[in-house]
């Protein structure tokens, strides 16, 4: 997110910060790459900068992302992070461990997100230029939505928006909650509260706010039964109640105050 934010001469640095834990594919659960959320959320913020607040920005933000999503995909033939490194972050092998350190590990990503980034920087730049942009009746998006309920500013909400439908309509791993996740580490930001932890408690019980409200499922096409065609389809589907039970738990939880909890000194972070 940072050099794509960077490469619009836009530096977002509280933004920048509060995604980390999105790292690992949603605090390391080996989800959708978290170059993807970055590129998604640095996508929703150039069109608010073209458009401002409202449907067309989450809209040209919902496309952006798709077209990022998917030249990561010809570039890497995954998205996932548990497939692209081969490991499970939550319950390593010895053996995928060693594999992931001897093929380069940490180094290999930050390889990866100096490659990925001017190629997502490129299909953002393109998709926002291309007009004019079909906009849908609100609301477009159901990360947006969430940011909206839970009184998020109008650049974050609209920076919210390509995460829709599992990142730009891709079916993985939930926008929303993505979004949430983002939300609370960007409210620990603002409150100057330091180190953003991959152990969040509030995140982490966000996660299994939102497990119970989805059938404890994770991902966007399994919750949904389907994959989105476009964003018209999104939008209705929304539009006329979808992941509502989602939305409200997770908005409800938001409101109140949480904040991340860092460990206290000679605790493990």
């Amino acid at each position: 997110m940072s050099v794509v934010d960077d490469s619009f001469k836009q530096p977002m640095k509280l933004e920048e910060h509060a995604v980390m834990p999105l790292a690992g594919g949603i605090m390391q659960q080996g989800y959708q790459c978290g170059m993807l959320w970055g590129a998604a959320l640095a996508a929703g913020a150039q069109a608010y900068r073209l458009w401002g607040p409202g449907p067309q920005a989450e809209t040209a933000a919902v496309i952006a992302s798709q077209r990022a999503l998917e030249a990561f995909r010809a570039h890497t033939g995954e998205i996932n992070c548990a497939e692209i490194v081969e490991l499970n972050w939550k319950a390593p092998t010895k053996g995928r461990l060693l594999k992931f350190f001897l093929k380069g590990g940490p180094i290999g990503c930050f390889r990866m997100a100096a490659n990925y980034a001017p190629i997502a920087y490129d299909e953002i730049e393109a998709a926002l230029s291309d007009k004019p942009i079909e906009t849908p009746a609100p609301p477009v998006s159901c990360a947006a939505l969430l940011a909206k309920q839970m009184g998020a500013s109008d650049l974050h909400t609209v920076m919210a928006a390509g995460l829709a439908g599992g990142i730009g309509l891709s079916g993985g791993a939930c926008g929303a909650l993505g979004a949430a996740i983002w939300l609370i580490g960007l409210k620990s930001s603002e409150a100057g509260d330091g180190k953003i932890s991959f152990n969040d408690p509030a995140a982490s019980a966000a996660i299994e706010r939102f497990l119970e409200s989805a059938d404890y499922e994770f991902e966007c096409a399994k919750i949904v039964g389907r994959q989105f065609e476009n964003v018209a389809d999104h939008a209705a589907y929304v539009r006329e109640g979808g992941c509502a039970k989602i939305i409200e738990a997770l908005a409800a939880y938001l409101s109140t105050d949480h904040t991340i909890k860092q460990p206290e000194s000679g605790e493990q972070q």
